[in-house]
């Protein structure tokens, strides 16, 4: 957890040694803060603040992040940190009386989803994101659960929060660059001077990692095995590590990286010229840098992980692969790409439009139908039917192959003329259904 976010929490994790500053926090006291000041500024209340005003609710929402940090990433708790504070700040402004966790109601709620929807996005004249909502609902949801699960003195008797309250998230498509532009993205990387900054790029292009697992790259990656070139990836976001091939250009790239640089004295593949590991701003803005060079409009890094993906299943590489490649628990997280390329709904789309248009080709365009289409012609009982050839009918025989189809002796010349018009027509299917017709009837019901 970074040093800012420390600082906001009040209660020293007691199951690990107390950092200096969040001792320090826990002995200033409160603070008697204006809440109307701060909800003019938009800033959040720290938790020195919040207990000053609703000190039980306090206690039991900074024991909780004290209990999360030890099984959870730093970025994890200081999401939850940031979504606790933001209801307690919320509770602050409409109920400042209810100080307890366990006292809050399925009013508070109701009344937090509307705060929610109302707050202002990060983009100017926008709301708060749906996916925004969705995120702090469900971290406070998770806290409720848990509450409830540890047997918590201050929990509620249920979850306050249900599923119906999470607005429907959308579900686009990732963004990726179409091969045009990642030819002119590459192209322009492989001009960039700064070694340094085209491996960063390059690790992000031709890998499908994550940029956050950039920095953890130690320089000894690289291994050959069974004839091949591996990168072995460090533990990143979902907790594994994994091994990606190295594509050739990538594989010279590092060499000679590596023999310009000398030794890495942090043991790191790329650092900081002080030799600290890179943060992903820089990381983006590199990317971007490359992007604006190419003239291809914004790309962020994560967006070369979705092209990788994206180039990798149109040239037939399974979802298992690219699962293994990009690090994926779940099959769902790498299904996604499938919904981008298709192959089946390609293929059927295409015969299907070949095969309308072949026939919009041949259908005579004038009135005299008819005399367009000689020798087609289908004995119907009262007519015939002149469509050309190449159209299907999946009607021709609807009401005799009906169930309530109901005939006699005295259409038996009839059906016999359709019968031998199928024949003459080598539709086979039709003469056989004509034929059990008439073979249906008994002798005395034909001799009458």
């Amino acid at each position: 957890m970074s040093r800012a976010a420390a600082e906001r929490r009040s209660v020293p994790v007691q199951l690990r040694p107390a950092r200096p500053t969040r001792k320090r926090e826990s002995h200033q006291g409160t603070i008697d803060l204006p809440l109307t000041k701060t909800r003019r500024s938009n800033r959040l209340p720290t938790w020195v603040e919040i207990t000053g005003h609703l000190p039980q609710l306090a206690t039991t929402m900074t024991d909780y992040l004290n209990q999360i940090a030890i099984s959870s990433r730093p970025g994890t708790v200081s999401a939850a940190d940031l979504s606790l504070r933001t209801f307690a700040a919320h509770l602050l402004e409409v109920d400042p009386s209810y100080d307890a966790v366990g006292k809050i109601a399925r009013h508070h709620i109701e009344s937090y989803k509307l705060a929610l929807a109302s707050r202002p996005g990060r983009d100017p004249g926008r709301a708060m994101a749906v996916a925004t909502i969705r995120h702090k609902l469900g971290m406070l949801r998770t806290f409720f659960e848990r509450l409830i699960e540890w047997d918590s003195a201050d929990a509620p008797k249920k979850a306050p929060i249900f599923i119906g309250d999470f607005p429907k998230a959308d579900e686009p498509l990732p963004r990726f660059l179409d091969d045009p532009t990642y030819a002119k993205f590459m192209a322009t990387l492989a001009k960039d001077t700064n070694l340094r900054r085209r491996v960063i790029v390059e690790l992000l292009a031709r890998t499908g990692m994550r940029a956050g697992e950039i920095t953890g790259i130690r320089d000894d990656a690289v291994f050959r095995l069974g004839g091949e070139h591996w990168l072995r990836i460090p533990i990143g976001k979902l907790h594994n590590d994994r091994t990606v091939p190295v594509h050739p250009v990538l594989l010279e790239l590092i060499e000679t990286y590596q023999e310009q640089r000398g030794p890495s004295s942090s043991g790191l593949l790329v650092v900081r010229d002080d030799g600290q590991p890179f943060d992903r701003r820089t990381i983006h803005r590199y990317v971007e840098a490359v992007a604006k060079r190419a003239g291809v409009g914004h790309v962020h890094p994560h967006q070369l992980r979705h092209t990788l993906a994206t180039q990798c299943i149109n040239r037939g590489m399974s979802l298992e692969a690219i699962a293994a490649m990009l690090g994926h628990r779940s099959p769902r997280m790498t299904l996604v790409y499938a919904r981008i390329s298709n192959d089946s709904v390609a293929d059927q789309y295409f015969r299907a439009i070949d095969a309308v248009e072949s026939v919009g080709a041949v259908v005579p365009t004038n009135d005299d139908t008819e005399e367009e289409a000689p020798g087609h012609q289908r004995q119907l009982a009262n007519g015939h039917c002149v469509r050309p050839v190449q159209l299907d009918c999946a009607y021709q025989t609807i009401c005799e192959g009906c169930g309530f189809f109901q005939t006699g002796p005295q259409f038996v010349t009839i059906l016999k003329r359709q019968r031998d018009d199928a024949t003459a027509q080598a539709d086979f299917e039709r003469a056989r259904l004509f034929s059990e017709l008439i073979a249906g009837m008994t002798t005395d019901e034909l001799s009458r």
